[in-house]
């Protein structure tokens, strides 16, 4: 691919082929609980239609990280199949490596979507997968994501968006008033991940009703004087997202915000 060049993930072209059969296999469904981790990752490279289910759930099960190569392998081996329906096999081995999770396997989630391995209806699963784990993906894939007319497409592509590339950005700013507000709000939460202050408004407005760690993160790079106030409070309330307020506030160079962390490290020393 040129340089500049965006990449069209979405493009349905090329000739259409029929989808893999499944592989030969045993007669007996395998018990993929008895195998050892080696055995087990040697069984996903060769898994059938019937059995890669079973051998790719023991495997997000175990969290086995060994296996993340033999699960992007099974994924590459239907390479140019799934235009028109999902490939099982893609899916669940897709899925057996977020739930490994770790970075190894954000860098094969994001390799599988980058190099087009999963095609069609099953990109869906896979670009959901990449979100979850917060995948670095190509900054043309992203921005194919980010203006898909798919608005889950265009809330996960938010999530996936990390680099601030100039076009990159613009297109989160539209996407702030997308009409959907699961995306307006992924695109508020990755504007605030950059440091970019358009995304303040959206993102006060959920630190206020919708309180979450991702949201504190998000915020904490461009709280004004309002932010911190907020901010506060939830450091104060003492639920589960307290201490995430007080880290954020923490980390700010601002008089503010140590005021506050002083009052609280006060409040706790007063208490013990």
């Amino acid at each position: 691919m040129q340089a500049g060049q965006q990449l069209d993930l979405f493009d349905g072209g090329g000739a259409a082929t029929e989808d893999p059969l499944p592989f030969a296999g045993s007669d007996e469904a395998v018990v993929a609980s008895e195998f050892d981790d080696a055995a087990l990752i040697a069984a996903i490279s060769g898994a059938s239609l019937r059995d890669h289910r079973a051998l790719t759930g023991e495997a997000a099960k175990r969290r086995l990280a060994k296996a993340i190569p033999a699960l992007e392998g099974l994924c590459r081996r239907f390479t140019g199949f799934g235009l028109t329906r999902p490939i099982p096999e893609q899916i669940a081995a897709v899925k057996a490596i977020a739930a490994i999770g770790g970075p190894a396997a954000s860098l094969a989630v994001a390799r599988i979507i980058a190099d087009g391995v999963i095609r069609g209806s099953g990109l869906a699963d896979a670009v959901h997968e990449a979100a979850r784990l917060r995948c670095r993906l190509p900054e043309a894939v992203v921005l194919d994501l980010l203006r898909h007319p798919n608005p889950c497409m265009r809330a996960d592509g938010a999530a996936c968006a990390h680099r601030p590339r100039a076009d990159i950005i613009a297109t989160l700013v539209d996407l702030l008033g997308d009409l959907h507000q699961a995306v307006a709000e992924a695109a508020g939460l990755a504007l605030g991940r950059m440091g970019r202050s358009e995304a303040r408004p959206m993102l006060m407005r959920l630190l206020a009703e919708q309180p979450s760690a991702d949201v504190i993160q998000a915020v904490s790079g461009i709280a004004d004087n309002a932010c911190v106030v907020l901010l506060g409070r939830i450091a104060r309330a003492g639920t589960d997202l307290a201490a995430d307020a007080l880290e954020a506030l923490r980390d700010m160079d601002d008089p503010q915000a140590a005021a506050i962390v002083a009052s609280l490290e006060t409040a706790a020393a007063g208490l013990s």
